[in-house]
């Protein structure tokens, strides 16, 4: 019985694959998504964050640079060390069942696996942290933190590297993360820091 509804799932979770990555595509979103899904590319925005967070809060800023690093390594152990060995899921420019239906966009394939997505845990977690910590820096823009998670996580199915049940899973560990350790943080300081 489980196993049968295993199979539904990722039957339906591969065909919802194809669709994103074969069908659901366009020459300026294959020439976009690969960029977008790297995270190195990133690396301007985040120091960008933390030097106008050290800025506006000075000394004070380390409670949040500490929480937010053990925030998103947690999420990233969580998904490549506890999920990815445990559940051992091919991803599909690896999978021999679908690497013939997989428009890969990068130059290799990963030789990690594939549930789940730890850049889909490490981008929500980061995202879920913000838009709970610092609504008064960024209010009614801090949901575009979540919207630039999900379009990193979308790329990774785009590009085709993860089935979407992994970018679902790896999100569902990164927003948990991001709220247990936002609120952790928000309990240590009392309240965010005024601005």
């Amino acid at each position: 019985m489980i196993l049968d509804i295993w199979a539904t799932i990722n039957r339906q979770d591969q065909a919802l694959f194809e669709l994103i990555n074969t069908k659901w595509t366009n020459p300026f979103f294959d020439r976009i998504m690969p960029w977008m899904r790297t995270s190195e590319h990133w690396i301007p925005f985040y120091v960008f964050l933390l030097g106008f967070l050290i800025y506006k809060w000075g000394w004070k800023a380390w409670k949040w640079i500490v929480t937010v690093a053990i925030t998103i390594a947690l999420s990233d152990q969580v998904s490549s060390f506890i999920f990815k060995p445990l559940i051992h899921r091919l991803r599909p420019c690896a999978d021999p069942a679908m690497v013939a239906h997989v428009k890969l966009l990068l130059g290799a394939c990963p030789t990690s696996f594939s549930f789940t997505s730890s850049h889909a845990a490490n981008h929500f977690s980061l995202a879920m942290f913000v838009f709970m910590t610092l609504p008064a820096l960024f209010k009614k823009y801090t949901y575009l933190f979540l919207l630039w998670a999900g379009l990193i996580s979308y790329a990774q199915i785009y590009v085709g590297v993860h089935y979407p049940l992994d970018i679902l899973s790896g999100s569902l560990i990164g927003l948990t993360m991001g709220y247990v350790f936002a609120k952790i943080y928000l309990k240590w300081t009392s309240s965010s820091p005024k601005l």
